[in-house]
């Protein structure tokens, strides 16, 4: 008993190494290799497959320098509190049940589920079964030293070996590779506290699927996809028209989910999934050639596929649900759906409306504010009176978030003034504001700017659009689209523009492509 009340002040600390795979930034696949021993300077690798790669030689290098395993070490995992067990909690008392470390002191290899960081830690064999995913590098000798290690019932000292298992790296079965003397025998490694209960069937990203939700194709959809995102995972190189699908297919998946179950948060991420989609496969298109327009050198206002659909989403979200009749009152409301789109609130000044082909500013404000639609803590004379340096505080009702309903739009703060600024850029065009176009006009070319392919062509694959549409979405007549097209193309903002059979045709100029939203 002595020998036990002394063994934590006599026994050398258990060491412990640590490498790490860090993004070498925005922008680009290269990564930073990154050792936590001082003297090891971090190492750029071209891709992750090969950072792997090298963060692995490289804790193998640390674990050939650092010898086998010393029979006298303290267990690592017994200094840290056996905070290394998942759920293992706080240690009870001896008498019950308390954590024992026994059996020889081992160097084992832990690494975590998403392949970015590796550990190597000196502890004893009973710790290094009782962690999952620990693989057993070397075992020390079994000297008379650490037969006098404390053990728990039921635990075997067997023969081990000094020398250490070093050939192969670490992710290699125990016991392989040249120089490696017979494996000691180790509990297989289990998982920790309530997950020794059976899991439900499958997962798909942190989401566990029901074992009762119905439909029954919908669970194995949801089962299948959780199995190929993981196996998409251990792929060395990517596949960017693979992941796309899965990306579609989750969508897909989770938006009958969310229909199943009524959970808002499962469409928010069937909208997230549906955006990576379109990005990715952007980004394949582009690595292989495929977008003519944008190899040609467009560099458009709005970069990204996801901001391209969240303009077309606030023009279809004020085409659907207009404040007043009227093209004026249509364009005004999507300038403050613009400027308020995620909390509600935001502020505005005089000139955003006097800047605006708009008959009668004044009036129009005031109609806004008693239909209810807008709030203003003043008149609307007060409002187009507003400086920038004192702005106005204006409410949209209707774009407040609450607790049952987060409102239209799911994208981000920052995404909101690139795309009111947009929309600015296209209201404000210089060859439009010349020819004094109206409201209709300035809806017109809101509009075909999202509805145009990336080399400009209007409509799918350039087959043109439904003037029927067109019309609805600018608040005119159909027979009046004709001359609204004329005003465009004598702006210079469509070229090569008919409009025969219901259906107009054409494509954007090439002054106003940096302007375009293509439909991925």
């Amino acid at each position: 008993m002595e020998i036990i009340a002394r063994e934590p002040e006599e026994r050398p600390p258990g060491r412990q190494w640590a490498v790490r795979l860090d993004s070498a930034g925005r922008g680009t696949a290269a990564v930073v290799v990154v050792c936590g021993h001082p003297s090891c300077p971090p190492q750029r690798l071209p891709s992750a497959a090969e950072g792997r790669r090298a963060a692995a030689e490289h804790l193998a290098a640390h674990l050939r320098s650092g010898g086998v395993p010393r029979p006298r070490a303290a267990c690592v995992c017994r200094s840290e509190e056996c905070r290394t067990h998942t759920g293992a909690g706080p240690r009870p008392r001896v008498g019950e049940g308390a954590w024992r470390c026994g059996g020889p002191v081992v160097l084992a290899v832990l690494t975590d589920r998403a392949g970015r960081l590796w550990r190597a830690i000196e502890c004893c064999a009973r710790c290094a079964a009782a962690t999952p995913g620990a693989r057993v590098a070397a075992t020390a000798p079994n000297t008379p030293a650490t037969r006098e290690r404390p053990t728990g019932a039921g635990d075997e000292e067997r023969p081990g070996t000094g020398a250490p298992a070093f050939g192969p790296r670490f992710s290699h079965p125990q016991g392989a590779g040249a120089g490696a003397g017979p494996a000691v025998a180790l509990p297989s490694p289990r998982r920790a506290g309530r997950s020794e209960r059976p899991r439900p069937g499958g997962r798909i990203g942190q989401r566990t699927v029901p074992d009762d939700l119905h439909p029954a194709e919908l669970r194995e959809e949801l089962i299948d996809l959780g199995r190929r995102y993981r196996e998409y995972q251990q792929r060395t190189e990517p596949d960017l028209a693979l992941l796309a699908e899965l990306h579609r297919r989750k969508a897909a998946a989770f938006a009958h989910w969310a229909e199943v179950t009524h959970d808002a948060g499962l469409r928010l991420e069937a909208e997230r999934a549906e955006q990576a989609a379109a990005t990715t496969l952007h980004q394949h298109r582009h690595r292989t050639g495929q977008v003519d327009g944008e190899e040609s050198g467009v560099q458009r206002l709005l970069s990204a596929p996801g901001q391209w659909r969240y303009a077309r989403d606030v023009l279809g979200h004020v085409a659907e649900h207009p404040p007043l009749p009227g093209a004026e009152a249509r364009l005004v409301a999507l300038v403050l759906t613009l400027r308020t789109a995620l909390t509600g609130v935001g502020n505005l000044v005089g000139q955003d409306l006097t800047a605006l082909p708009l008959t009668d500013p004044e009036r129009l404000v005031e109609e806004l504010t008693g239909s209810g639609w807008l709030t203003l803590p003043g008149s609307a004379a007060e409002l187009l009176a507003s400086r920038p340096e004192t702005p106005t505080k204006i409410t949209v009702p209707s774009l407040m978030p609450t607790e049952d309903d987060p409102g239209p739009f799911t994208f981000g703060r920052k995404t909101r003034p690139k795309l009111s600024g947009w929309a600015q850029r296209v209201i404000g065009d210089k060859k439009l504001r010349k020819a004094k176009t109206a409201a209709e006009v300035r809806l017109l070319a809101l509009t075909l700017a999202t509805w145009a392919e990336a080399d400009g062509r209007l409509g799918p694959e350039g087959g043109g659009l439904d003037i029927g549409r067109l019309a609805d979405r600018c608040a005119t007549a159909p027979e009046g689209l004709p001359e609204l097209v004329e005003r465009l193309t004598a702006a210079d903002w469509l070229a090569e523009a008919s409009v025969a059979d219901g259906r107009l045709c054409g494509r954007l100029s090439e002054r106003v492509l940096p302007l375009g939203c293509p439909p991925y």
